[in-house]
């Protein structure tokens, strides 16, 4: 126990020498403790568990610092960029816009000749392009389809001016005239038969069966010249079962009951041999 008591005074002593050598900054310590207490509210603002961490943020604001400052610069380029780039847009526009000037009156008498084949001999259709203020993701035009019916001398915009199956017929025109530059899948057509038969109804078929050169074409038809220029027939009907709701169905003709199929369009439900002939003969 001696022995311990006199080696704890000489330690002891060497504290005392060298806590007299120290010179303790109160100023210093202040500040390093609120460095230290800042280094925590940082930690927890940013929601980080290191120094390291809280470094990366400070270069990445001090980045995005820089950039606000250089914004001027920035902005200046940008809109240099911006007249080169609207200076070639209304180049490419201006080509486009004389391109659809120049064709518009050969495409709306072409629209014209085919609505004549297919049952409208009355309608007048025309594209009109417009020159707008500033260029769209469209170009620099507002191009608009009218029509006139019946001659009247009162053309309308399309949508207002023609029913359900002279719609389809104008939109088959139309696509009839634009198939090789067109990239849809599948067309869908309606009462694109409305009110024609005879040579009307045998044209619509001719150019439904062109178009299909080109796209995927399904014709929901009661025409027989229409019906006749398919290359797959399914057939709809109700099914009326006892003690059920009824159904429709859909089935795929093949062979001899496509003909029996469009012979009924033309004969009724029991066709005779001159139906069934005439219904062979169309689909030659």
């Amino acid at each position: 126990m001696n022995s311990l008591h006199i080696e704890l005074k000489d330690i002891a002593g060497e504290v005392e020498t060298l806590t007299g050598n120290v010179s303790i900054d109160e100023e210093q310590m202040v500040l390093m403790q609120e460095r230290i207490d800042l280094g925590y509210k940082l930690l927890k603002k940013h929601a980080v568990q290191s120094t390291n961490e809280l470094l990366v943020i400070q270069q990445q604001l001090s980045k995005d610092l820089q950039a606000s400052l250089d914004i001027e610069e920035e902005i200046t380029a940008t809109e240099k960029k911006k007249e080169q780039v609207y200076i070639q847009l209304s180049a490419t526009a201006g080509k486009l816009s004389a391109a659809r000037v120049k064709y518009a009156r050969t495409f709306s008498a072409e629209v014209n000749k085919l609505l004549h084949l297919v049952g409208m001999p009355n309608a007048v259709f025309a594209a009109e392009v417009k020159k707008k203020d500033q260029p769209g993701e469209l170009g620099m035009d507002d191009v608009q389809f009218y029509l006139d019916a019946n001659k009247s001398g009162k053309p309308l915009p399309v949508h207002k001016a023609a029913s359900g199956g002279e719609m389809s017929r104008i939109m088959l025109s139309i696509k009839s005239l634009t198939a090789k530059a067109m990239h849809l899948p599948t067309l869908i057509f309606d009462e694109v038969d409305t009110g024609i038969s005879g040579e009307a109804a045998k044209q619509v078929g001719i150019l439904l069966q062109n178009l299909s050169r080109y796209h995927q074409v399904i014709c929901i038809t009661h025409q027989p010249q229409v019906a006749a220029r398919g290359s797959h027939h399914l057939y709809v009907y109700k099914l009326a079962e006892k003690n059920k709701p009824i159904t429709t169905r859909v089935s795929v003709l093949k062979d001899e009951e496509r003909v029996v199929a469009i012979a009924k369009m033309i004969g009724g439900e029991e066709p005779g041999q001159a139906a069934l002939q005439n219904a062979r003969e169309l689909m030659a």
